[in-house]
């Protein structure tokens, strides 16, 4: 339970209250005259990322980790540390923000004409572009050893993978597609509407969080993340707390979910979300599968088995087009935070796995 309750879907104001591996360093990234794809330029963009380890000399044992929903750079510590996938010895860790996290540039830290509900759609290959931009301009980085992405951070490692092929040894896609389908775009709707059902949004120039719109917006998240045969389980209960009921399950996850978020940023990260689709990729015409097949460097697929977010039966779909890759269902009742780690065994089943793929 108490790793449940660290997690609350991994969110990052939440998971920050954690004990996290030592030598993360902070670090901000500006972008100047930044064209998004849709043709916005905004005047500055920031990325924020944290770092552990050292570049070697010959800038070579470099592994990005793009962040997933709302999350900051400490989203990966499960990955990092002594006898884990990611030795920070040896590596050099680059752990990058979203836009729309509420840290890196967002709808709630953008200064006018571009604040609020008028800040871009920002696509996941927004996203890859600027950290392409990151890492080649300010560290004259030119490939990576290694790629690992969980939920939207798998969403930027097959966009990586379609974008830059040849940028990168190996990448891990955990519980993410290359591509959201119909369903999950209906899903995010739904999401949408629990934040904007009301006035009190006021289409987005809000004075005050619309608070009650962000805890309905956390009990329909909430029924999605996990699976269902973990609710019938009661995985939830914890052997410390004897007493705990449902009620006071959902109640943390309404009231806790993601604290201290702003409705625009959770918005824009959703319609990023949905926007991804690598076939739209400059070069394929919309064909997700013939960029899918355009694919170049060994990935390690891994959804999560009861993944209600990304059905496994996606990635099944999606790996039959890219050549040799590595499909890895993680074997669990975790739902979608499987895909991280959310119980010591699939914290341990991932690290065995992508440590073996990365060897």
């Amino acid at each position: 339970m108490k790793k449940l309750f660290l997690l609350l879907f991994i969110s990052h104001r939440v998971f920050a209250q954690g004990n996290h591996t030592d030598g993360a360093v902070k670090h901000e990234y500006v972008i100047n005259n930044f064209k998004t794809e849709s043709g916005v330029v905004l005047p500055q963009v920031h990325i924020i990322y944290g770092t552990y380890g050292h570049l070697n000399a010959k800038y070579d044992n470099v592994v990005l980790l793009p962040s997933h929903y709302m999350a900051d750079y400490h989203g990966y510590e499960w990955l990092i540390g002594p006898g884990k996938a990611l030795d920070t010895s040896k590596l050099f860790l680059v752990a990058s923000e979203l836009f729309g996290n509420g840290r890196s540039s967002s709808p709630s830290n953008t200064p006018e004409p571009y604040h609020g509900p008028r800040f871009p759609v920002m696509t996941i290959r927004d996203n890859v572009e600027a950290v392409h931009r990151l890492l080649t301009e300010e560290f004259k980085i030119t490939h990576l050893r290694a790629l690992i992405g969980f939920s939207m951070g798998a969403q930027q490692a097959f966009q990586w993978a379609v974008s830059y092929p040849q940028f990168c040894d190996h990448i891990v896609a955990t519980s993410g597609t290359a591509k959201t389908y119909g369903h999950g775009v209906v899903r995010l709707e739904g999401q949408i509407a629990a934040l904007t059902a009301d006035d009190a949004f006021q289409n987005g120039d809000y004075k005050t969080e619309p608070q009650k719109r962000i805890e309905a917006f956390a009990v329909v998240w909430t029924g999605w993340l996990y699976s269902q045969e973990w609710w019938r389980k009661e995985l939830w209960r914890d052997p410390a707390k004897p007493n705990l009921t449902l009620e006071q399950v959902l109640n943390d996850y309404r009231k806790n979910f993601i604290p201290g978020a702003d409705a625009n940023d959770l918005i824009l990260q959703m319609r990023t979300w949905e926007h991804h689709d690598v076939g739209a990729t400059p070069g394929f015409n919309g064909d997700v599968t013939k960029a899918l097949a355009s694919i170049k460097t060994p990935i390690l697929y891994m959804p999560s088995a009861t993944d209600l977010y990304f059905p496994v039966g996606d990635a099944q779909f999606e790996a039959a087009y890219i050549p040799g890759v590595v499909l890895l269902p993680i074997p669990s009742l975790w739902g979608h935070t499987a895909g991280a780690g959310s119980s010591p065994a699939d914290e341990k089943f991932l690290n065995d796995c992508i440590s073996k793929f990365l060897k």
